[in-house]
This record gives structure tokens, C-alpha cells and sequence, in this order.
């Protein structure tokens, strides 16, 4: 019986030590809540991000979301960081940190909400976005033709066996920096608004776009989505969970 119990305590130490351990050995997945994000990874809802967070947590990630300013302290120890959805202007301090982060090596994905607030940030990293949301004249949904399917992609393991994916009002990307590829992108007919009126006119662009941008910045990788609608829960399993598991894998 001694020895019985011996070894059943022997297990239960073990257990003890190896569970934590199995815990701080997971890669953790930081998303930025501190720009004034309205989509967010710990609420419920159609327009929210839980489903994602999920994705990310099943591909063996520690999910953690963050309130504050993104500085070296927080992001010591994050491998992945996702920016979603903000409203408000990164200061210099965390575009400097931001930058030492993808210097050492981290990934950062990007989804724009709107464009402004991350000029910035897209500036350092090689990257422009319009200021008219795009338009499309095929693969609309519902016959929207700023809701779309995205059937056009260049090799990558972001890309790997995706047929398409939708976006849900988007922008336009351009692939501006050394080392920026454009990995998907809108038909030839897609146009934006130059000149206000609503409407497909003489003077608006009409062209293909990019919709995802993918970069190198140091030793660290980044990728710029056009849209921050694409990953909510409300269209992620019927239109994007393919993506999201692929963007999960790659930041992994």
C-alpha cells in the first residue's frame, strides 16, 4: 500500500510541474485593445471576435487582449499581435515598439476598420491604403458592391487551398515597400469613388486592387487585411474560417 501511495503522489507531482509548463510553453497571441477597438475577442455578438480568438486558441495559442499602450513591456513576451478595427492614432513610442517587436522577430496582422488612424503605422511598414472603400462589379453578395468575394490569390501559405473569401466593405491596398507582395485581390473591374458621385463614372479608378498585403519588416513578418469585418463572428465560419485557421497557422 506504502508504495502504491507513493507513486500516486509521484504522478500528482508530476502533473503539478508538467501543467504549467505545457501552459507558459504556448505561443501567446496579443490583441490590441487599447486604440478604441469596438470589435473585440472577449465579448459575444454578431460583430465581435470571439470566434477568432477561438481559431487562434485551437491552432495552441495563449489569446490575451490588452488595454493599455503597446510598449516593450508588453510585448516582451508576445509572439503574435493582432491589430483590429482602430480608432485611434498609435503614438510614436508604440510605433517604436512595434517596430522592435517585428525587428526580434514577431508577426503582426493588420485589419483596417478605417484607414486614418493607422497611416502611421502602415507608412513604416511599406504599405498604402485608399481613401474611398472599394467597389466591385462580380462576385457581389446579397448584390452589394461593396460586400464581395475574393477569388484571386498569389502562393503563400496565408493562401494555401483558399478558394475565396468575402470582404465586408473594404479598402484598397498598395504594396508600396521592398519586400511587400499583394497576396489577394479584387477583379479587373473593381473601382473606387474618386469623384464623390456614387456612382461608376469618367475619372474614378477602375482596376484591380489589393485586398491583403503581406511584408517582411527586421526578422518579423507582417500582413495588412483590407477589411476588420472579414474575421467577426458573424461571417467566419460561413465565409472566412478557412482564412482565419490559415492566419492563425502563419502567425504561429
Amino acid at each position: 500500500m506504502t508504495h502504491l501511495m507513493n507513486a500516486v503522489t509521484a504522478i500528482t507531482l508530476l502533473l503539478m510541474l508538467t501543467v504549467p509548463v505545457m501552459a507558459a510553453d504556448r505561443p501567446v497571441a496579443l490583441f490590441d485593445h487599447g486604440h478604441n477597438q469596438r470589435f473585440q475577442i472577449g465579448k459575444e455578438g454578431p460583430l465581435q471576435l470571439s470566434g477568432l480568438a477561438g481559431v487562434f486558441t485551437d491552432q495552441g495559442f495563449a489569446v490575451k487582449a490588452h488595454d493599455g499602450a503597446l510598449d516593450a513591456d508588453t510585448l516582451a513576451g508576445t509572439g503574435a499581435l493582432v491589430i483590429s478595427g482602430a480608432f485611434k492614432q498609435f503614438t510614436q513610442a508604440e510605433l517604436d515598439s512595434v517596430a522592435a517587436f517585428l525587428n526580434r522577430g514577431g508577426k503582426l496582422a493588420i485589419m483596417l476598420h478605417i484607414g486614418p488612424p493607422l497611416v502611421p503605422l502602415l507608412d513604416m511598414l511599406g504599405v498604402v491604403v485608399s481613401g474611398s472603400v472599394l467597389h466591385e462589379q462580380e462576385n457581389l453578395i446579397k448584390a452589394d458592391d461593396i460586400n464581395f468575394k475574393v477569388t484571386r490569390f498569389e502562393p503563400d501559405s496565408l493562401t494555401s487551398d483558399l478558394e475565396q473569401f468575402a470582404i465586408f466593405g473594404g479598402w484598397a491596398l498598395l504594396n508600396e515597400g521592398a519586400g511587400t507582395v499583394a497576396l489577394a485581390k479584387t477583379g479587373d473591374k473593381a473601382w473606387i469613388d474618386l469623384n464623390g458621385d456614387r456612382k461608376l463614372s469618367s475619372g474614378d479608378a477602375e482596376q484591380s486592387f489589393a485586398v491583403i498585403v503581406s511584408g517582411s519588416y527586421g526578422a518579423g513578418r507582417f500582413v495588412v487585411f483590407a477589411d476588420d469585418a472579414i474575421f467577426q463572428n458573424q461571417y467566419l465560419e460561413e465565409y472566412n474560417a478557412k482564412l482565419a485557421a490559415n492566419l492563425a497557422r502563419w502567425m504561429k
